[in-house]
């Protein structure tokens, strides 16, 4: 009670036992999204893994890479999916929104999260930075189904952007730098699945076949 009291009169004691227990604190400054292992507020930038590292580490699963991503929000499940998997997530520009979107925010992202996580500054920066990888274009206009693939850990899984307005670039995800075409089955005349669901049900069916090495 006397705890309960104290937080009521003094909300800044709230704020502080809340983060002193792992929650995020909510004056972060305008360059401030994620928080390091002692849950102090860092850049995004430096949180993140170079092309480098990321063409050079070993992972149980596929790369996985959004290009021209539009919603923060799909991004931020994209990036704790990663996390979780120990997939490396390539976000290739243009993107739809600031990196330091509050939406990303709600995500919940820590400095573990982001370090799975590569910008690209264009699709070619992606190709070029890991050159031994097969792509693997996820889209409806595919016929094969994701299922009759034998995937790799060192496979990209490529996912255009959200439907919108604006056309699939097939310049991208039907180039010669592509090598299978995939799709996931749906019924016909109904709306597509939100683009992080989609790529979870890849990442985890990649992972099955790989005996989902590194789980737990």
């Amino acid at each position: 009670m006397a705890e309960q009291a104290e937080n009521q009169q003094n909300p800044e004691a709230k704020v502080e036992k809340m983060f002193e227990y792992g929650y995020r604190k909510s004056n972060y400054g305008p360059d401030e999204l994620v928080t390091d292992a002692h849950g102090n507020p860092i850049s995004v930038v430096d949180a993140m893994l170079s092309a480098e590292d990321a063409a050079k580490a070993e992972t149980a699963t596929p790369h996985l890479c959004y290009y021209s991503p539009r919603i923060p929000g799909n991004t931020g499940s994209a990036i704790r999916l990663c996390a979780v998997t120990g997939t490396i997530l390539h976000l290739v520009e243009p993107l739809g929104f600031n990196l330091r979107d509050t939406k990303l925010r709600r995500a919940g992202l820590d400095y573990h999260d982001m370090a799975h996580v590569v910008l690209h500054p264009n699709f070619d920066n992606l190709v070029e930075s890991m050159p031994n990888s097969r792509i693997i274009a996820f889209t409806a206009h595919a016929t094969k189904l994701y299922t009759e693939v034998e995937y790799k850990p060192t496979d990209i899984l490529l996912f255009g952007p959200e439907p919108g307005d604006i056309p699939d670039p097939m310049d991208i995800m039907a180039g010669p730098h592509v090598a299978e075409q995939v799709r996931l089955p749906m019924r016909p005349s109904l709306r597509s699945l939100n683009l992080t669901n989609c790529a979870s049900i890849a990442i985890y069916e990649a992972w099955r076949q790989l005996g989902f090495a590194g789980g737990a």
